[in-house]
């Protein structure tokens, strides 16, 4: 089997996953920065939470089975391993489009609806932190792609 990069066991496939795990982080981080009550009034901001909250962790995790693949020198050679990983990513890169892509719109309407709420730069840190998740989903979706690229190599 060869290597293919950017797939599970891949010192480029350790830059995605780190990757992930630091955009998720900083989209939790510019959410949470100056919380207010107001702010968890509307379901795109509590679905951005939720979902970096579950990105984070699975992200963080497979980077460290991924370092251990990439000390080791050996890729992942199980394929119940890899359909779950791949299962788990294309999930989670549908829930950081879908939150990315909401996130923003609401940012964008109350920014343009000239609402209170905006006046303090809060909806500008909200339209960041949807920023950063849409990174999060671009590195997630690639990884799914390299590692679903790589799972019929294994049947």
């Amino acid at each position: 089997m060869d290597k293919q990069p950017g797939a599970m066991g891949t010192s480029a496939g350790l830059a995605l996953r780190l990757g992930q795990a630091t955009f998720s982080v900083s989209s939790l981080l510019f959410m949470c920065f100056g919380v207010s009550f107001f702010s968890y009034s509307y379901a795109p901001f509590c679905f951005l939470v939720t979902t970096m909250g579950l990105v984070t962790p699975w992200s963080l995790g497979l980077a460290m089975i991924d370092t251990f693949l990439v000390l080791a020198k050996r890729p992942s050679n199980q394929r119940r391993v890899l359909s779950a990983v791949v299962l788990g990513d294309w999930v989670l890169s549908v829930l950081s489009f879908a939150v990315s892509c909401s996130t923003a719109s609401v940012a964008d309407f109350l920014i343009a609806s000239g609402n209170v709420y905006c006046r303090d730069n809060r909806c500008l840190r909200y339209q960041l932190s949807a920023a950063m998740a849409f990174l999060t989903w671009i590195l997630s979706s690639a990884s799914l792609l390299f590692n679903l690229w790589l799972l019929p190599t294994l049947y």
